[in-house]
């Protein structure tokens, strides 16, 4: 029976399913894997494991190729080595034609026939001359991508205001949705600088815990509704969700803090 492996091509990347063929496989051994765009080089990130027959993908899995040896680590160096000169040169051109764009990283393929070059911009960008130009003084595929601000942070990399590597560059997949919703459920200042992220936008791990507050909350009384509370009658001003309290201003005056169980049963 045939057995899968995941293998990630790069940090934070997506983990991509291969037929181990006949190798045994570990996790963090180095592979070249015949991709769509000829051979890769990646690492085993999800141990090899058996199809099921009610689980066999759409399309036939691609293979793992060999074990990379020391002859393809050291094309792996000489890629890093090509890729710099890449963005330098890029640079220098980018600067020359006036072009307003925000080079910010270029990937070889593994035997080095493409370049691609990824970058921001406010908008679009007549780039045709400059592809021109790289083809010339490369002779190999180059291919131009606008991406994201956030796609930037997470192949960029960087430390986040937790003092923790990116989440988007670390261990995300994909990015999901992110609102100011989601800041205001979980009780954060909605001051921009404090919940967004490196990349000026909301930051991810807003969503992680969001279902959590919102599952925990069902159980509490909205902010401004007036209940009973063993210490008299008042109105909800705040919630602390994880320690299941709320702050309650009596109608006699003053703050109280609570406990959930402590509301009486006739809430109005």
């Amino acid at each position: 029976m045939e057995k899968k492996v995941g293998i990630r091509f790069k940090t934070g990347g997506k983990v991509y399913d291969f037929s181990c063929g006949v190798f045994v496989l570990n996790i963090g051994d180095q592979v070249i894997v015949e991709t769509e765009k000829g051979l890769g080089f990646g690492s085993v990130e999800i141990a090899p494991k058996l199809i099921e027959k009610n689980n066999l993908p759409s399309k036939p899995l691609k293979t793992v190729f060999r074990k990379a040896n020391a002859k393809d680590l050291n094309q792996v160096s000489k890629n890093r080595i090509f890729e710099r000169e890449a963005h330098a040169y890029c640079l220098k051109s980018i600067n020359k034609l006036g072009l307003k764009m925000n080079l910010f990283s270029v990937e070889s393929t593994f035997d080095a026939s493409r370049l691609t070059f990824f970058f921001t911009a406010d908008g679009r960008v007549d780039f045709r001359q400059l592809v021109k130009t790289l083809v010339k003084q490369f002779r190999v595929r180059i291919e131009m991508r606008q991406v994201g601000i956030r796609n930037q942070a997470k192949m960029c990399g960087g430390m986040g205001r937790c003092g923790r590597v990116f989440c988007c560059s670390s261990f995300m997949e994909k990015f999901e949705p992110v609102s100011i919703r989601m800041a205001k459920q979980q009780g954060l200042s909605l001051n921009p600088t404090k919940i967004s992220g490196q990349c000026g936008r909301l930051m991810c791990c807003l969503t992680f815990e969001n279902e959590t507050y919102k599952k925990l909350k069902q159980s509490f009384p909205k902010i401004g509704k007036v209940i009973n509370t063993q210490k008299g009658r008042g109105k909800v001003t705040r919630h602390n969700i994880i320690c299941n309290r709320l702050t309650v201003r009596l109608e006699k005056g003053g703050e109280v803090e609570i406990g959930i169980d402590e509301i009486s049963n006739n809430r109005k």
